[in-house]
């Protein structure tokens, strides 16, 4: 890889917060995997995070993927050492580093040869907001009054109806009868997941960098989110954040225009860190988490939600098995991203046209178990090229004697 030249983030210091916010407050307990960039390798390096020290792996396991592989990825790496890197906090502050020296280890996303997979409308309350889109045809200021007439049309509170059951199918044939049916409504309540490419191997950004929206996009907005990590078999391992960007305008223009919406440089963002299933923490916690979002504009504007696993209208097992299974293989594994309950209606410019993103909002996404996922929002076009993929992957590793 060629090292680019500095490049300035805006924001202050410290717009990425802190060490001790990153990681889990349980950290001391927790078996924490990731990625850095190691300069002196000029390549990346899977590493665990023990006691605020950075551990490189890479002499045992070449890729992050090699790990999460495992019988009991949790037990094989609380066991191994290697060489020091250095504290996790330094690194940090050189990833958001205002003049990151270029010298020094940085953070990067903490997936390597996974799919990078995400789930859509398992919320009631985004499923709603995509059949808003959807009426609004991406046009913003008609969301307001089409959100009153579908509220009263089919209601607010969906998420005990099982998708796919009796009751969703007679849902179903009603709204059908009154002519309010969607293709939304179909993901939402029907049998069959939404689930879509978020991006290509490799592309996925970590914390303390941009995220990036369309330039010519007008409504927009974060989906803070939990990923599960999966590996080839369709068993769970483990789990991390995620930002699931989204393009309202472009999505609400026509479905078929998805992968315009979602796949753009720096729209996938994960992090900081895996953390790996063990006796402490599995899926059942994953089950009851609460996700919270908070987005910070140069302009004054705050916002502040929450997104509560428990309002999933599918279990994460039920996504899993409609991800991988006889029906599609995935040799590397997959991420997962659940999707979100949040979709941000708060006015922000003018009355009735609720909420997009403006360049330099800080957006953090934070959990107490899997820490905090902090990005400044960019244009996809100015955001640090993608360049390095699964060829020059194959090769460092090669030149580094690892594979």
């Amino acid at each position: 890889m060629t090292v680019p030249p500095p490049r300035a983030v805006d924001g202050g210091p410290r717009w990425f917060g802190t060490a001790a916010e990153a990681l889990p407050d349980d950290a001391e307990h927790s078996v924490l995997i990731g990625r850095i960039w190691d300069p002196s390798v000029d390549g990346p390096s899977p590493v665990v995070v023990r006691d605020g020290e950075v551990i490189d792996l890479s002499r045992h396991f070449p890729t992050v993927r090699d790990i999460c592989e495992l019988p009991d990825p949790a037990a094989a790496v609380a066991g191994i050492d290697g060489p020091r890197v250095g504290r996790f906090g330094e690194i940090l502050a050189n990833t958001g580093a205002e003049t990151r020296d270029w010298n020094r280890p940085w953070l990067l996303a903490p997936v390597d040869l996974q799919a990078l997979k995400a789930a859509g409308v398992t919320f009631p309350v985004s499923m709603i907001e995509r059949v808003i889109e959807e009426r609004a045809r991406g046009d913003l200021s008609l969301a307001a009054d089409i959100r009153s007439r579908m509220l009263a049309d089919i209601g607010a509170d969906l998420h005990s109806l099982a998708p796919g059951s009796a009751e969703a199918e007679r849902l179903k044939n009603l709204l059908v009868a009154e002519g309010v049916w969607s293709q939304y409504l179909e993901v939402g309540i029907g049998p069959d997941a939404e689930i879509f490419t978020k991006g290509q191997i490799l592309s996925a950004v970590g914390t303390a960098v941009p995220v990036g929206v369309l330039a010519a996009s007008t409504w927009n907005n974060p989906e803070p989110e939990v990923a599960l990590i999966v590996q080839s078999s369709g068993r769970i391992v483990g789990a991390t954040l995620g930002n699931d960007v989204n393009l309202r305008d472009v999505e609400g223009r026509s479905a078929l225009l998805l992968p315009r919406a979602k796949d753009n440089n720096a729209s996938c963002a994960l992090g900081p860190l895996i953390r790996l299933f063990d006796e402490r923490f599995g899926l059942e916690r994953v089950r009851e988490l609460e996700v919270c979002l908070q987005v910070r504009g140069v302009d004054g504007f705050q916002l502040e939600a929450i997104s509560e696993m428990t309002r999933m209208s599918r279990h994460p097992e039920a996504l899993v098995r409609q991800l991988i299974g006889p029906h599609h293989h995935y040799p590397d594994g997959a991420v997962l991203m659940l999707g979100t309950m949040f979709a941000p209606i708060q006015d922000r410019d003018h009355p009735g046209e609720g909420f997009t993103h403006k360049v330099d909002d800080v957006v953090r996404i934070s959990c107490p178990a899997l820490g905090t996922l902090v990005n400044r929002v960019r244009h996809a076009e100015e955001c640090e090229p993608w360049q390095f993929g699964v060829r020059d992957l194959m090769g460092n590793l090669v030149r580094r004697g690892l594979l």
